[in-house]
């Protein structure tokens, strides 16, 4: 393309990129329905249906930055283009998976080819557009995220319904194959000669080539050592609370793995402060909006994550429902996550961010304390319409609590800090879904063991979850500034 391409091909690109984007997030949440299946035909383990979901989730966020300063150094271009071609490979070997290690390793790779996919991808976006048209592009983008979680739902079900669990994966190899097709051709590659050109990527000056994809500030090197190092760290601690269903959270199972976490996590810390381009600039952690705002992602996304988990297996194993209905029933679930941001986002304008995050914890706290309600009653149509309830006013809350973090967030960062900031609040929403489940897990682990019956440990898990609600609810009043902060910056997805 050239260095001012077409409208039309400005926005073909888009379609394309945002294909990709919505097949990443979709992923997240398309396995929740299969779970049952899936167990059911590979003799899963309750720690290994976890993993299922937390691998992916693990991967794509603790390798989200590192995606992202890969970009930057050997061009978005190639890296977008790697990234598919893993995910598309690895999705084949999900799909074929015969075991809990084939799966878990293939979901694994799917998360690492994400990480390299998202950000290189959101990075082209930034590049290509200018003006008014960045903003309406950055908005589609956004869009993405809710769209793919409600999609996730329906087309988990639908998939396991019919072809069966398999092509929940399958189905990303042919799009992965056509998508790495068209974007090879539309996206020139990089010429050597090519002179710096504006980006508007963390608001800084990049070395461009003038061609979408090619734009990216060139760290002075890649930080292995730290995306290995929080990676670890979170799955050690995922690894430990996993452990606590079994264990116990006193046992050794549960807190060696937590103790090599925090030992991992620390240095990370230290290894970031010494280098001179850090995956994480530490200081950014240290002000307390965007504390504040990555927190509270973190927990909006895991409790949203973990009521899709609980719930899938509540409908089909408890109340036996099929693999299709149960997507059905998730469907208005999904659907009033993008609800709740739309509200969500037209409240923090008028009331600023710290208000409506209170409200809306309050309201997630409230419809997740429904759920836990349906979970006792024992007449199976009624605890099904109280359950379902329950979750859409849930998700509706956190819908907006996702708007309001990721506003807190981003609101008092300077313009060249933006970029790194938005990708350090991905980086939470990937890991706060990780740790979600992994602690749901944990608190329902007698109920999601192979042949059990009984309903005790969803009406405890999904009690904790509207009890982290209503102190993520307190936090958000006791730490986000008052006001009606200007947002700058890139959206987190």
């Amino acid at each position: 393309m050239s260095a001012n391409p077409p409208a039309a091909d400005r926005w073909r690109l888009l379609a394309l990129l945002g294909v990709a984007q919505f097949m990443l997030v979709l992923d997240v949440t398309v396995v929740a329905v299969a779970l049952p299946d899936i167990g059911a035909d590979l003799a899963l383990s309750r720690t290994a249906l976890t993993w299922v979901v937390s691998a992916y989730t693990l991967m794509f966020g603790g390798l989200l930055l590192f995606g992202g300063r890969l970009a930057d150094l050997v061009g978005a271009r190639r890296v977008v283009l790697a990234g598919l071609t893993l995910f598309a490979t690895a999705s084949l070997v999900s799909g074929l998976a015969w075991n809990a290690e084939s799966l878990i390793g293939g979901r694994l790779a799917q998360g690492a080819g994400a990480a390299l996919l998202s950000p290189a991808a959101l990075s082209i976006v930034a590049t290509t557009f200018h003006g008014a048209e960045r903003n309406r592009a950055f908005g589609v983008w956004a869009a993405l995220g809710g769209a793919g979680s409600a999609a996730g739902v329906l087309v988990g079900g639908l998939l396991t319904a019919g072809p069966g669990w398999s092509w929940i994966f399958y189905v990303n190899v042919p799009v992965g194959i056509v998508l790495v097709v068209l974007l090879a051709r539309l996206l020139a590659p990089a010429r050597p000669d090519d002179g710096p050109a504006h980006s508007a990527r963390a608001g800084a000056a990049h070395r461009a080539s003038g061609r979408p994809g090619d734009g990216g500030q060139r760290p002075r090197r890649l930080d292995v050592p730290g995306a290995v190092l929080v990676t670890g760290g979170t799955a050690a601690l995922i690894y430990g609370l996993v452990n606590a269903g079994d264990d116990g959270w006193t046992g050794s199972a549960t807190v060696v793995p937590v103790a090599a976490a925090l030992v991992l996590y620390t240095v990370f810390g230290v290894v970031q402060r010494r280098l001179r381009a850090p995956l994480i600039d530490p200081r950014i952690l240290t002000r307390r909006p965007v504390l504040t705002g990555v927190l509270l992602m973190l927990v909006a996304t895991g409790l949203l994550i973990s009521s899709f988990f609980l719930g899938s297996f509540f409908l089909q194993h408890v109340r036996g429902n099929t693999a299709l209905a149960t997507g059905v029933l998730f469907l208005p679930v999904a659907v009033a996550v993008a609800a709740g941001a739309h509200v969500g986002g037209q409240a923090v304008g008028r009331a600023g961010p710290r208000p409506v995050a209170a409200v809306a914890f309050a309201v997630a706290a409230a419809g997740l304390g429904l759920a836990a309600l349906a979970t006792t009653r024992a007449d199976g149509s009624a605890d099904t319409a109280l359950l379902v309830t329950g979750m859409s006013v849930a998700t509706a809350g956190l819908g907006a609590t996702f708007v309001t973090a990721t506003t807190s967030a981003l609101a008092h960062v300077d313009p060249h800090e933006a970029g790194l900031t938005s990708g350090v609040v991905n980086t939470f929403h990937e890991f706060g879904a990780a740790l979600g489940v992994a602690v749901a897990s944990s608190l329902a682990a007698a109920d999601l063991a192979p042949g059990a019956t009984g309903t005790d440990g969803f009406t405890g898990a999904f009690a904790a979850g509207a009890g982290a609600a209503v102190v993520a609810g307190g936090v958000a009043l006791a730490l986000i500034p008052a006001g009606k902060p200007a947002v700058t910056g890139m959206p987190a997805h």
